[in-house]
This record gives C-alpha cells, structure tokens and sequence, in this order.
C-alpha cells in the first residue's frame, strides 16, 4: 500500500538517503559526539584529581585499543551494513537473542545520554551567559531551545548537522590549540615531563582505575560511523576510513593536551590544583593567564556549543538506532518511517526531542538542579551501558570472523579485534568499580544506576528466546533488513 501524500513515508523496511554523507561528515559526527572541548576542561581534570598524573597515558592506551577493536569493527561494517549497528552485528555474530539484547542496552544508553547533554547546555549556558552578558534566564530555557533546535536539524537532511557539527568542532579544537601554543611558547612553572606516559604512573597507580573510566569514556560514540553506513557514499571505504581517522584524532590530540596542561600547571602543580576546590574552571584560568582574556571568553562559549554540538551527534545516532528497531518491528514501526523530502529518519527524530523535552520537562517541574539532578546521573547510566554494549560488539565481531574471515587478514578481523574486546571488558570492568568517580554520587545508588544494563540485556536475551518459540515467522524474519554483502562485493 502506498504511504499517504505527507511528509513521511512508511514503506516496508524504510529507507534512508544512500550516498549522502563522506568520511570527513561522518568523522565530524563521531568527533563531535566525543565532544573534545567539554572532555578537556571537565574530563581531564577530573582525570588528574581522581587517577593521577598519568591521565595522558591511560588516554592514549584506551584510544589504542579502540583502534584494534575497530579494524574488525569496520571491517563487518563492510559485510553488514544497517542503521542499527551494534543490533546488526551482534545479531550476525552472537545469533539474534545477543542482539535483541545489546540493542536494548544501546538505545537506552543513547536516549540517556541525549537526555544528559540537554541538562548540561541548561547548567553552562545559563552561568555563561549570565557572566559573560548579564542575560538572566533560567536553564531550562536554554535546554528547551536545544531540544526544538537539534529536533528541526535532526528530522531535516542529515548533511545540514554535518556542517553545524564542522564549524563548531573546528572552532573547539581552534581554542585549544591557541592555548597549546600559547603555553609552549611561555614555558610553564616546572619543566617539561614525561611521567604522564610512564607505565607505573598509567598502569600502576593507586587511581589508575579512575584514569580508564575518563579514559574510554572520552571516546564514546565512536562506533556511530558504522550507524551511517546506510547513508555513506562507498561505505566499504567512508566507514572505515572515518573511524580510523576519528579515533586516531582523538586519541592524539586528547594525550597532547592533556599533557600540555601538565606543562602549563606542572605536574606536581597540576596535581595539587585539580584537587582543589576550583578545579572545574581550572583550564578557562589557564587559557586566560596563557592567551589572555579574550581565549577565556571564547572558550566560555564553546563550552556550550560543544555541548550543543556533542548533543546533536547523539541525536544523529540514536535516531538512526530507534529507526533501524522501529524498521524490524522491535520497537513500533511507525519509527522505521523516513522523510519523503530528506529520508532522514523523520518520526524517530521527532519522538527522540519528545522524549528529551519531557525529560527536561519534568526536571523542571521538580525544580532540579540542570547538573546534579538531571545530567550526571543520566551520564553515568549512558556511559556504562554503552561501554557494555561495545564490549559485547566486538565479542560478536571476532566471533563473527572467526568462521569467516571473508578475505581479510588475520590480524584485521581476529588478533586486532580480540585486543579490542579484551580491553574494553577490562574497562568495563573499571568502570563498573569505579562508578562513583563518574557519578560523584556514594552509596548504594550508584548499584541502582548501573541495573539497568543488566535487565535489559537479559530481557532482550529471553524477549529473543520467547520470540524464536512462539513466532518463528518473525523471528526468522529479524536482521532481513540488514543488508549483507556476498563475499567479494564488498
């Protein structure tokens, strides 16, 4: 039956827009989503007060690693190509039940840390712009905006977020690099130093659990590449060429400027001032003391744009995740529908901003503080369930290679992915037992936050056997919209 002359069309599977977007749109969503500015400033120093002065090293081994996951990762990218790719994958390599359940992991991850970027644009943006140009207004403004502003980007063409998300990524790193240089040039209090790279200050510290909870949550929403593969032109080269070069982007700038704030604070100074109690506007002193005023004042602003930008990425992402469930009948399938003008996943786009500006919503019924009573704990639950939904993704991959490798080296799609999935149960497992640090929260709320992860999954796990038993039909019928490519036309 043909869809009703309307914004949207409802086909059988749902199609979005083939050959749309090139590795560097796709590398600016994935940087994007990373969010490096916020990283830095927040992240870093968080990093240094709970872990130590090895921030910088245990950043680089956690982009290392997921490096190694990613060749096999990209690498099934090229076989396996679907909107929803952690459901994809796992699906193909761990049998339909795994990926039933790693999906509902990852939408609840995505739709928590969606939510948590909007509670962070509310708390910045209102002291931002009330220091900086004495506008009052209340946070909530600021997130109801956010939410209206990413909901008209996401649901329009695709491309139209990658060039937002372009200009203001380059602006991020634009700020950072004038104060890099500025403290090159200057010289800091101490000399410079390597220990932030030495092994016993990475590996074998008293807080090194706490530097690979920053560490690989730094890197989150790397794997999105592979979500546009549907999108991409010659996906079997945009995507793995795009998380190659994000992640290794990434990994290199975070670790050089993490230790250029050893440089501009010295290291046994650094330390000391981040465990300070005015630690969280540490790096803006440093950028006006380094730069001046005015790379203060910049730095302010982009705070809130990364923020803004961090959150439109994930918009992006998870949208394309409800679309590609929504497109197999697991959640409702009005989600799989796309616009007739853009084929941009238009009703998930519209039902993601519902469900954020309820959130926000309701945070503002209840009188919520924007960061403590809306954001971080719904960081908190994002990034462990993702971080879980990632490990379990490259089990399935190097499973997935194992009895085929369809072409592709040993190294690429077993031995590097393997690395891969060991390090990221490892920092799972760091984060698991470090969850306070990325809380800030003590007791046992922190077990309450983190039980989502494991209902979902099991609950996916038997959802999946429950389906196979009494509608094998649709349950044979799972992943058919997964497109995968014949050996040798990849």
């Amino acid at each position: 039956m043909s869809a009703p002359s309307t914004t949207v069309t409802a086909t059988k599977g749902g199609e979005l827009a083939a050959g749309r977007l090139g590795t560097w749109d796709i590398v600016f969503f994935v940087i994007s989503a990373a969010a490096p500015l916020t990283v830095i400033v927040s992240g870093a120093i968080t990093s240094f007060r709970m872990g130590g002065i090895g921030a910088p090293g245990a950043i680089l081994f956690s982009g290392a690693v997921l490096i190694c996951f990613a060749f096999g990762f990209t690498a099934m990218s090229q076989s396996v190509r679907n909107a929803g790719a952690f459901y994809a994958y796992v699906s193909r390599g761990l049998g339909k039940p795994a990926g039933l359940a790693v999906s509902s992991v990852t939408v609840f991850a995505y739709v928590a840390l969606v939510v948590c970027f909007y509670g962070f644009i509310g708390f910045f943006a209102e002291f931002t712009f009330a220091e900086l140009f004495g506008v009052e207004l209340h946070w909530g403004v600021y997130s109801v905006a956010a939410v209206l502003i990413v909901g008209l980007l996401g649901y329009n063409k695709v491309d139209v977020g990658a060039k937002v998300l372009a200009v203001l990524l380059t602006l991020e790193v634009a700020i950072l690099l004038v104060l890099a240089v500025a403290v090159l040039v200057d010289g800091g209090p101490e000399p410079a130093s390597l220990a932030s790279f030495d092994p016993q200050n990475v590996f074998f510290a008293p807080g090194a659990g706490a530097l690979f909870v920053i560490g690989f949550g730094a890197y989150l929403g790397f794997e999105s590449t592979a979500i546009y593969a549907e999108e991409a032109k010659r996906p079997e080269r945009t995507v793995p060429r795009a998380t190659i070069i994000a992640i290794a982007f990434l990994g290199v700038f975070y670790a050089f400027t993490f230790w250029i704030l050893t440089l501009a604070f010295g290291a046994d100074g650094l330390i000391e001032l981040a465990r300070s109690d005015a630690f969280e506007t540490l790096v803006i002193e440093g950028t006006g003391d380094y730069a001046g005023a005015w790379a203060a004042f910049v730095m302010k602003i982009l705070i809130v744009t990364s923020f803004f930008a961090c959150v439109l990425a994930f918009h992006n992402a998870c949208t394309r995740y409800l679309f590609s469930l929504g497109r197999e009948g697991l959640l409702p399938r009005a989600l799989g529908r796309s616009s007739a003008r853009s084929q941009s996943p238009a009703v998930a786009s519209i039902t993601l901003s519902a469900i954020s500006l309820l959130a926000v919503v309701v945070a503002l019924l209840l009188r919520a503080d924007p960061f403590l009573g809306l954001a971080i704990w719904t960081y908190a639950t994002g990034v462990q369930g993702l971080v879980f939904a990632q490990a379990v993704t490259a089990v399935a991959v190097v499973w997935y290679f194992v009895r085929d490798r369809r072409g592709h080296s040993v190294w690429r799609v077993v031995a590097a992915p393997a690395i891969g999935a060991i390090g990221l149960i490892i920092g799972y497992f760091l984060i698991v037992t470090n969850f306070e640090v990325v809380t800030g929260l003590e007791g046992p709320i922190n077990q309450v936050l983190l039980l989502p992860t494991p209902i979902l999954f099991i609950g996916g796990i038997v959802v999946g056997l429950v389906l196979k038993k009494r509608k094998p039909a649709y349950y044979a019928s799972l992943t058919e919209s997964v497109k995968v490519v014949p050996r040798g036309a990849e």
